[in-house]
């Protein structure tokens, strides 16, 4: 399955009910296994960025339906990043000319 890096930040509505994100990322897991996906990692950060979710999902449009779903509820804004495996890169660079 395709793999995605998310990078979240907390809107003004989500850091001011900061102690129910566990709640909310626990939410988000099982959003996500009833799409097809699986959360692999969450991790919060510091710097630009308050948060950054590891994840796969069957396409996608699988991807991108669960962000948006996320990001609607008004807690965090999302940028998503396709990622590649190694293996996967290592594919794409042989097959240049």
């Amino acid at each position: 399955m395709p793999h995605y890096i998310a990078l979240l930040r907390y809107t003004s509505q989500g850091i001011a009910k900061v102690k129910d994100s566990p709640a909310r990322l626990d939410t988000a897991r099982k959003a996500a296994q009833s799409m097809g996906g699986k959360i692999h990692a969450w991790y919060l950060t510091m710097g630009k960025y308050d948060a950054v979710l590891i994840a796969e999902f069957p396409s996608d449009d699988v991807c991108a339906k669960f962000m948006l779903s996320v990001s609607s509820l008004g807690n965090v804004t999302t940028q998503t990043l396709k990622a590649f495996s190694e293996d996967e890169y290592r594919k794409i660079i042989a097959s240049l000319p």
